[in-house]
């Protein structure tokens, strides 16, 4: 009977990825009381797109949390016990819905998608040619331009961020378009405002991935707007939170880095209370915000997507940072009568160390730092031979924690410090010396530096020579 049930406090984190949802209950050491994970549907519908059903992560996200909570009731506690739930979602993946029926317009566009290359050529064109007005009639245009969009948002015109994929929609789904024009049109990243309540939110870390935000006042910029011929009203209400893994993995202070690997690679730097604009291809974004009026902490954040001379350029949906490369594509290469399936396997491996290489060498300049370890979380660290090559590729210790869902564990972790559950505050990390401190491993880099350097050195000119091989064209032009 559920008055016979023990009464607790527990934190639920719901973590809506790009392949699957899960809802997890933590208690106040990070330990899993109750979980409950559903795969979705992928979509492919043409080469280089990828898309959801913004009503089926809905769905199967509801279905999580029923069955996480009935498993929390068998164990014996009420599930009045979830105090408070935090959301983790894809970031750049993007819904338009209708703001009278709450229905989603057309299938989301995933963050790895790369149908928008001419979408991206016609606003670099006019940003080359028109520019942007910065201040009142003030424009900068050319590589000013560049300039000024970079310094605005912190990223650079790319098929990743969300204001590309969303013209794109409203520039080919009748639909869409339709909606927008009629003032019915809300866009949001990954999940659904509520019509019900007339809620329509969303927090400064999405919003940072939209090349839409002034991520210095952490307000929509108007000049962007008007940039991507968007109306003002289809944007939600910003509220404050975090990026869940860096908060997840603890790394609160400056200089400390982590990364996810799941369906992609992401990575983190801390970089404080100040925006580090990268000179070396890496993005500047909000890493978290401890509450309403509180001063954002920034991070430079990138998407990573023996073998026998043989190297596997992952570049599935062209190449990101630190290469910003939309027309590179995928490549094997060293490939000879020699090869066998296991050199691929180890190939595909290596490339996911040297990317993440790639993005930490342009943070060390950057920062003008050295990085000693990197924590690691996301279901390939289950892997024991791939982090091992990573450390041997990176050159740098790599922690992996025993419980690896960082993810869902950060958006707890900011759920919980917003009600003050467990004295929980992220501007005093202090509070959370408690926090997932079962264990970790760390792997210690093992190779040669000398070999080290040469592997880089070939991983490098195959980088190269990806570069390049389909590019976007302007079609207004």
């Amino acid at each position: 009977m559920a008055s016979d049930l023990k009464r607790g406090e527990f934190i639920g984190s719901l973590d809506c990825g790009t392949t699957s949802v899960r809802f997890i209950v933590f208690d106040k050491h990070a330990d899993i009381v109750a979980q409950h994970q559903l795969e979705f549907p992928q979509y492919y519908p043409n080469p280089g797109w990828h898309e959801h059903d913004a009503d089926e992560i809905q769905q199967h996200a509801d279905k999580c949390v029923e069955q996480a909570t009935l498993e929390l009731e068998k164990s014996g506690w009420a599930k009045e016990s979830i105090k408070v739930i935090g959301i983790t979602n894809q970031r750049e993946t993007t819904v338009a819905w209708s703001r009278k029926t709450g229905k989603p317009l057309c299938k989301a566009i995933v963050w790895a998608d790369s149908r928008t290359k001419n979408t991206v050529a016609h606003y670099e064109h006019k940003l080359q040619v028109t520019g942007i007005e910065v201040s009142p009639g003030v424009w900068k245009k050319g590589e000013d331009g560049v300039t000024a969009l970079r310094d605005i948002t912190g990223l650079p015109l790319s098929t990743y961020f969300s204001a590309i994929k969303l013209r794109w929609m409203i520039d080919n789904y009748p639909d869409v378009s339709k909606a927008h024009e009629a003032d019915d049109l809300l866009f949001g990243t990954n999940l659904l405002g509520g019509v019900e309540k007339g809620v329509h939110i969303s927090e400064v870390t999405n919003a940072s991935r939209t090349l839409l935000l002034n991520t210095t006042t952490l307000t929509w910029e108007p000049s962007l707007l008007e940039f991507f011929g968007l109306r003002p009203s289809i944007l939600p209400k910003l509220v404050s939170t975090s990026e869940a893994a860096l908060i997840g993995n603890k790394c609160l202070n400056q200089g400390e880095a982590k990364c996810t690997y799941g369906t992609g690679a992401f990575l983190l730097f801390c970089t404080g209370a100040e925006i580090v604009e990268s000179r070396h291809g890496l993005l500047s974004t909000v890493a978290y915000q401890a509450g309403p009026g509180a001063k954002p902490v920034y991070a430079s954040k990138e998407v990573v997507t023996n073998h026998r001379g043989v190297l596997f350029v992952t570049a599935f949906s062209g190449l990101l940072a630190p290469y910003w490369d939309p027309g590179a594509a995928g490549m094997l290469i060293g490939v000879s009568q020699y090869t066998n399936p296991s050199h691929i396997a180890r190939a595909t491996l290596e490339a996911n160390a040297f990317q993440t290489r790639a993005i930490i060498e342009s943070m060390k300049l950057d920062s003008g730092t050295d990085l000693k370890h990197l924590k690691v979380d996301g279901g390939m660290t289950n892997g024991d031979l791939a982090m091992q090559i990573l450390a041997d590729i990176g050159g740098f210790g790599v922690i992996r924690p025993e419980m690896r869902e960082s993810t869902a564990l950060g958006s707890a972790i900011c759920a919980a410090a917003a009600i003050n559950l467990f004295g929980w505050d992220l501007s005093k990390p202090e509070t959370l010396t408690e926090v997932n401190t079962k264990g970790n491993r760390e792997f210690i880099p093992h190779m040669d530096e000398t070999l080290r350097a040469k592997k880089w050195k070939k991983w490098q000119d195959a980088v190269e020579r990806s570069k390049g091989w389909e590019e976007g064209v302007d079609d207004e032009v």
